[in-house]
């Protein structure tokens, strides 16, 4: 241990009050002992520090910061060194802000698209997510202070997340949702690690011995800090063997006094405390040099030229028929859409920045050379149909050469703590689009969303640029696309399908009661679409350009692939060239192509340059789950290198040696996997994959609730106290939707409805402790007078303690 000097001089209680935190954001401190205490601070892409009441919510406005632009638009840059230079911009701002942890990056998978937290993670591939990762987080600890890459692990739906229980076979838990983690510990070299709200194949994330000690601390050699997502502790002792080192937020101490009492009375060893105490040291006294040495002042307009740079390189050019972008200076341009006067330019819940400054469409539109002959809304932001909106907005359209028209998704649908409920634009969008297009055919559409959406209307726009979610400074970059000043390089790091119901995990998400089962294995995103031939809108790795570019020459050695590329238009620009490796072998089922490498290359008009790609530990790996390892299949293999991953321009086969495994499956049980038709895998089929049976996925409604069981979960309570507010909670939710009141109604869902009972008690910094829980849930159950009796004594308790513990205090100080 580094700091075994320090901990020999704490007691046991000071050991144990590291564990938890001090309040909602910092953790405990030691003055004896020249123990600071850290400040943690949300930052997937912007500060978050609260001045005010604190919350996880994003209710109260933080201090100003950057808001650059979100993961899921970063992510179409598939640029690692600018995610480098972004995170180093964020470290500048968590250093001046006095900030020891910034949360972020997140990089769950894109599962299934209606995930309410999508806008704040990169890719469906774990390759690219990884990689992006890793390079944000090398950016962010440059500056001395530790980044937090999060949420450890398939944390992939935001209903009932603090309880569902996520069911995944351990192939595709390894190959698809632990890769990107791994890269980022590996390669980025992150200090600290949130472990999700989850469970996985039946234990909570932070208490998952395979998860947490196996796999992240013997595997990878992490020897970073691992803490809780805010309330995401059950057993507090469970998670301290699994190697938890901090629980936040605070517990005023109740489960400090859980790890006392366990080594009291033998349940733990004091040296796992001691364990963990010492990587917690390390976090502190590390970070906290950055913060002594730092400058407070950051250049405000610097870091917003930053922020611009990152949304130019992330914006994506979908569609342009007849060549009407970029939009030639002198053209009477009509401005059309809500998104044009108020930018949606970031998500909704924990990530919520406070920006430093603006930029506004309307505000900058006449830098750029275009004659705007005037703005109308079109549309009401939050779905109300206007058609004295519409006609306003045709009047306008039918005077100008080309209709920009800004639409998207509004911030209350995409947000921490719900999924959404369809993949569709609000319809008074749709509306209004059909409307100008019978006035005006030449309509660019600007694209607004952190997540995809379903484009049945794609055929009645011309143009069709996605900024997704641009940060402060997304208006301009869009502007700067639009005229031309930028040549878009973005490419998708998602697929777009035609529909909702072409989703591999159409049928199994979310999770509604117990557990959500994975049933499609590794074909998530394009591993499905492609290997199952299923047409999409726009696939991975998608995204034109003004000039054009070819590839030629491709060699293939052991140690990578190299080609030239050319730009053959007129026009200087990025491409973004991807490698992928396919399998010729059928004896292990696997997709048909996977994502290995890529690099993004800069060309002048007429220039060429050699590209190298090389060949990495997982270029070729598979894990086998017969031998519990990852290994390589002796096979030949096809290089494929391409504009996306449905634009193959190279092809070559390299034939590899393998570590002759034995093979794991039999492909008579498997025939949906191996065809890679793997939307729709019974339960039997599922169950031969998973090796075990599936647990029962309903709730048990014969017995009492718990501490893990949700409030949602009193619709079916002995108590009909129980049960009345859980029905006035559903009409709270109703009615706050009806009235236009969609923000507050998200909320109930958000912090009320799917939370468990014992987020009551983790929640609320011991204001309401586990023995008042007790009593809450023997009313839940049934027992009322018990129960309000149960709260009441211990209530009285706390609040005598909590005196004693000041005068205590007081004494001290004094003395």
């Amino acid at each position: 241990m580094k700091y075994k000097d320090i901990i020999a001089k704490m007691t046991l209680e000071e050991k144990a009050s590291l564990m938890s935190g001090k309040d909602f954001w910092q953790t405990q401190d030691i003055k004896r002992l020249g123990i600071k205490n850290m400040f943690l601070a949300d930052g997937p892409h912007g500060i978050r520090k609260q001045a005010a009441a604190a919350d996880h919510l994003g209710l109260n406005a933080s201090i100003p910061a950057t808001c650059f632009p979100t993961a899921a638009t970063v992510a179409n840059s598939w640029n690692e060194e600018l995610g480098e230079k972004m995170g180093e911009y964020l470290g500048q701002e968590a250093v001046a802000q006095g900030v020891n942890v910034l949360l972020g990056p997140g990089i769950n998978m894109k599962r299934n698209p209606l995930a309410g937290r999508n806008f704040e993670y990169f890719s469906e591939d774990p390759y690219l997510a990884g990689k992006l990762a890793a390079g944000m987080i090398k950016g962010i600890q440059s500056q001395g202070i530790s980044a937090c890459v999060k949420h450890f692990a398939v944390n992939n739906q935001e209903e009932r997340r603090m309880a569902i229980d996520t069911i995944v076979d351990e192939r595709t838990l390894r190959e698809i949702y632990l890769t990107a983690f791994e890269i980022a510990i590996k390669e980025g070299k992150t200090k600290t690690v949130m472990s999700a709200y989850n469970r996985l194949n039946g234990a909570y994330t932070n208490e998952n011995i395979h998860l947490m000690r196996e796999i992240l601390r013997n595997e990878w050699n992490y020897e970073g800090v691992v803490v809780t997502d805010w309330g995401g502790s059950n057993d507090r002792v469970a998670g301290l063997i699994a190697g938890n080192e901090l629980e936040m937020p605070t517990t005023a101490g109740e489960t400090n006094e859980e790890i006392i009492q366990a080594i009291k009375t033998g349940k733990i060893k004091e040296e796992v405390l001691d364990e963990n105490v010492d990587r917690l040291l390390d976090l502190i006294f590390t970070t906290e040099k950055a913060l002594l040495e730092c400058h407070k002042e950051i250049d405000k307009e610097k870091h917003h030229r930053m922020a611009q740079t990152v949304a130019d390189e992330s914006i994506v050019l979908l569609k342009n028929e007849e060549e009407i972008l970029p939009i030639k200076k002198g053209k009477k341009v009509a401005i059309i859409g809500d998104f044009a006067r108020e930018a949606r330019y970031q998500g909704a819940g924990s990530s919520i920045v406070n920006p430093t400054k603006l930029d506004s469409t309307l505000d900058c539109i006449e830098e750029f050379g275009f004659e705007s002959i005037g703005f109308e809304a079109g549309f009401d932001r939050y779905g109300k149909k206007s058609q004295k909106k519409i006609d306003n907005a045709c009047a306008l359209a039918k005077d100008a050469d080309v209709v920009l028209l800004y639409i998207g998704l509004d911030e209350v649908t995409e947000a921490e703590g719900l999924d959404r409920q369809n993949m569709k634009i609000p319809k008074n969008q749709i509306l209004l689009l059909d409307a100008l297009y019978q006035v005006n055919k030449n309509i660019v559409a600007v694209l607004s969303s952190g997540s995809a959406v379903e484009m049945p209307w794609i055929d009645k726009v011309k143009g069709l640029v996605h900024g997704f979610l641009g940060g402060q400074a997304g208006a301009k970059a869009i502007l700067r696309v639009l005229s031309g000043d930028v040549n878009p390089s973005g490419k998708l790091a998602e697929t777009y399908s035609i529909r909702y119901e072409d989703t591999p995990s159409f049928g199994q998400f979310p999770g509604k009661e117990v557990s959500v089962e994975y049933r499609e294995g590794p074909y998530i995103g394009y591993r499905y679409y492609d290997t199952a031939n299923v047409d999409v809108l726009y696939p991975f790795g998608f995204g034109l350009s003004y000039t054009s570019f070819e590839y030629n020459d491709i060699q293939v050695a052991k140690d990578g692939v190299t080609f030239k590329l050319t730009n053959t238009g007129g026009v200087a620009g990025s491409e973004i060239a991807q490698l992928y490796v396919g399998c010729k072998s059928s004896k292990i089922f696997r997709p048909k192509k996977e994502l290995k490498g890529f690099t993004k290359i800069f060309l002048n008009p007429g220039e060429t340059k050699k590209v190298t790609i090389p060949f990495d530990d997982k270029t070729f790996r598979y894990f086998n789950v017969k031998t519990n390892r990852w290994e390589i299949e002796a096979a030949d293999y096809e290089i494929m290198i391409g504009a996306s991953c449905a634009d193959i321009r190279l092809v070559d086969i390299i034939a590899i040696q393998g570590t002759e495994a034995p093979n794991p499956y039999d492909k008579a049980k498997l025939p949906s996997y191996y065809s890679g038709k793997a939307n729709n895998i019974s339960l039997e089929e599922f169950e031969n994959l998973l090796g075990r049976k599936v647990p029962e996925s309903k709730w048990d409604r014969t017995i009492p609730l718990g501490y893990n069981d949700t409030i949602a979960q009193c619709q079916y309570a002995k108590s009909g106290l129980a049960r009345f507010a859980f029905n006035l909670i559903n009409f709270s939710h109703w009615f706050l939707r009806k009235i236009g009141k969609r923000s507050t109604a998200n909320l109930i869902m958000m912090s009320i409805y799917h939370m468990p009972f014992r987020g009551v008690s983790r929640m609320t910094g011991g204001l309401i402790n586990m023995p008042m829980l007790d009593g809450i849930l023997m009313i839940v159950n049934g027992q009322f007078f018990k129960g309000l009796k149960q709260v009441v004594k211990e209530r009285r308790k706390m609040i005598k303690n909590s005196k004693g513990k000041s005068s205590i205090a007081k004494t001290a100080e004094e003395l």
